[in-house]
Formats: structure tokens, sequence, C-alpha cells
């Protein structure tokens, strides 16, 4: 049979031909020239179809068809899965992930999630006060809270809730390090020291430990 020229697929493969042994080389029983030009030929059709296919794969790429990672929204809803957050707080964790060519994406998508109930500042300050009062006072709990972009009038209510529970708070945080009076000035100075550190106000620590003026120094 004749190969046809035109036939795209005619040479993809080698003609099955006998070996023929000539002077300790093997050779096809059609000659060495007709096999090399039958390898160039189907070699330059392969090349040239390949080389379309990786173009192809490269424009893909080039013009954003690449996979990608998680949109805005399921990195948002994903943080909010795991714990609360604050307005503040979501809008720095997403800052990496948003289109620079649009402002507005973050804010739209924050204002979004707020009208749908999955973020909430009051919400996100009571987590916070849940797993910090136990054991901080209330200075503390509230500069973290400021911290995290809710305002003070924003928080009245929480401050007055933590003001309500300070003294009760303080005592078992006292008991749990301490559970004994100060015997001196120094050990007064060093319950003082720890229990100042974890936000509890001077009043507080009065009522618990009594003046300084009734240790000898």
């Amino acid at each position: 049979m004749v190969a046809d020229p035109d036939d795209e697929f005619e040479q993809l493969a080698l003609p099955e031909a006998k070996p023929v042994r000539a002077k300790g080389a093997t050779l096809m029983a059609g000659g060495a020239d007709a096999d090399v030009s039958v390898w160039q030929r189907s070699s330059t059709r392969r090349r040239s179809f390949s080389s379309g296919r990786e173009g192809a794969g490269s424009a893909d790429i080039g013009t954003g068809r690449a996979k990608s990672g998680p949109s805005l929204k399921a990195r948002a809803i994903g943080y909010l899965s795991r714990r609360e957050h604050s307005r503040a707080e979501l809008q720095r964790k997403l800052q990496p992930y948003a289109n620079p060519d649009d402002p507005d994406e973050i804010p739209r998508l924050l204002n979004e999630l707020e009208q749908g109930k999955w973020l909430s500042d009051q919400r996100f300050a009571q987590s916070l006060v849940n797993r910090r009062a136990p054991a901080k006072g209330s200075t503390v709990i509230m500069h973290e809270l400021r911290q995290h972009g809710l305002t003070d009038t924003a928080l009245e209510s929480i401050r007055q809730q933590l003001q309500g529970t300070e003294y009760e708070r303080a005592q078992a945080v006292w008991a749990r390090k301490f559970g004994t009076a100060p015997a001196d000035a120094r050990e007064y100075a060093r319950q003082v020291r720890f229990l100042a550190s974890r936000g509890f106000s001077p009043a507080i620590l009065r009522r618990i430990l009594g003046e300084l003026d009734d240790f000898s120094i």
C-alpha cells in the first residue's frame, strides 16, 4: 500500500520489519536511509502536534483558567466556622486574598456576612469575655476588645457585666494561685503584682488582700 503524504497520522509509528544483521549492526529491511526519513517525518509531525497542545495549555494558564484557591467568602466562612471573629479581625485576615482592583470587595462581603448573621461584633465580644473572664480582670479584657475595633459605647453592657463579677473572679484567681493571705509586706507586694498583671483593679485587690498598712515592713 502506498503511503499518503498528506495523511497526518500515517507515520506516527514505525512500520514493522524484520531486522537484518549486517556487519555487527541491526538494520531495518527497508534500509537505513528509508528508516531515517520515516523517523524524521513522524518525529516532525509529533513535535508539531505536541507543540500545539503545549501552546494551548500555556494559554489556559495565562488567561487565568488555572485552578485557584477558595473564594474570599469561602475563606471568611471557614474562619467564622471555627470561632467568632470581630469585623476588624476578619478584615485583617481576608486582606491578603482580596482583589487589589476592587477596594470595596471586603466591606461588601463583611456587610453581607453581618446581614446573614454570620458575623457579629457583639457575639464576638461575649465569646471573648467567656474565654478570658475566668482568669483576667476587666482592664485586660476591655483593652483586648478595643484592639479588635470595638468602641466603648458598643461595649458598655460588657463593661458592666465584668464589673459586676470582678470581685468573685479575682477571688477565684487568687485562691488558685495563693490561697493564703500574705504574711508580710514582701509577700503582699508579690500577690498584688500578680493580680494587677491579670487586669484586676486596685480597689478589688484591697478588698481581697487588705491594705498594705496592715503589714509590717
